[in-house]
């Protein structure tokens, strides 16, 4: 990456286009404790960082200088400087860290805890532990809306989402779902909230002004048993017109026309798919496959596996930093 940020100033200075610069992806391996990281121009893994125990949910900060990363088994979230790609930091976090969200505003972490059955609120500047909320048994999933309104975690045991006032940090109501609801993702206008019920092999569609469900989604894959279609991760375009779903076992991503909620496809990727995320442009969807210890790449215009990128052991998350 240093010889293309040299190739474009090079470029500009005799009056010259500068060609674009590739993003990059970072990959949680939870069973190495390590991030591949993967130049998404040349889709090769550029580096590896040794990281906490068990990494799994990983996120950008709002201004793209910092990774989060939920070293689960270190019951700790730790802090990369993405500059330097060094740890340089950990934050309280509760046990066993999962998944996490960050508000708009980027300073609020909401966290899930699995074994305490609490979301944790941190201050990400501060350190301090603003809130522990109790939620649902074995608490999984988390997301806050675009518009900072809602914090809705997901718990697996409970088969419930639980809505939080971001502003209070208490429970405005639970809505319940399918079996094991592992993720949720919100519309980029915050009206709309997906949900993945893992077992339940479902997802769920909330209106948010309403907090009340408008549809509910089932996944049918010719030649696969059922009880191995297992919604997890979900993507959702900025323009509306899809959303993608990885359904875990079966090996799958489910197309879903995003306005009429539609299953368009099914897509054939590595084994057991458990996140997704696009590219800065949106042209291409990158998936980690856990059994097969790989990365897929996906053209979205042509809805088309189209290489697949070998990591670390057990791929978990992956986030795209557009700036990179």
């Amino acid at each position: 990456m240093k010889n293309a940020f040299r190739i474009a100033i090079l470029a500009a200075a005799i009056g010259l286009s500068a060609p674009a610069l590739a993003s990059l992806a970072y990959v949680s391996n939870e069973k190495d404790n390590t991030l591949s990281v993967i130049d998404t121009e040349t889709n090769e893994v550029v580096d590896t960082i040794e990281v906490g125990a068990r990494p799994r949910g990983i996120l950008l900060s709002k201004d793209y200088t910092k990774l989060y990363i939920c070293a689960s088994d270190d019951d700790t979230v730790q802090v990369l400087d993405l500059a330097t790609r060094k740890i340089v930091d950990t934050l309280p976090s509760g046990e066993d860290p999962e998944q996490f969200a960050l508000h708009p505003n980027n300073r609020h972490l909401f966290i899930a805890n699995e074994d305490d059955a609490i979301v944790t609120v941190v201050d990400v500047e501060t350190k301090d532990v603003l809130a522990q909320i109790d939620v649902g048994v074995e608490p999984e999933g988390m997301a806050v809306s675009p518009d900072g309104k809602w914090a809705v975690n997901t718990s697996e045991t409970s088969s419930m989402l639980h809505w939080i006032n971001t502003a209070t940090f208490e429970i405005e109501k639970n809505t319940v779902v399918g079996q094991r609801p592992r993720h949720v993702e919100f519309s980029k206008d915050s009206k709309i909230a997906w949900a993945s019920a893992e077992i339940g092999g479902t997802v769920h569609i909330f209106d948010v002004d309403k907090i009340e469900e408008i549809k509910q989604i089932d996944f049918q894959i010719k030649g696969v048993p059922r009880d191995r279609v297992q919604p997890v991760g979900i993507e959702l375009t900025s323009d509306g017109r899809y959303a993608f779903v990885a359904l875990g076992p079966s090996n799958h991503v489910a197309v879903v026309d995003a306005r009429t909620y539609e299953v368009l496809d099914y897509l054939l990727v590595g084994a057991r798919v458990w996140q997704l995320d696009l590219d800065k442009d949106e042209n291409f969807l990158y998936t980690t496959n856990g059994v097969s210890s790989d990365v897929s790449v996906i053209d979205v215009e042509e809805l088309k596996v189209i290489k697949s990128i070998k990591v670390g052991r057990f791929p978990w998350g992956v986030v795209i930093d557009p700036t990179s």
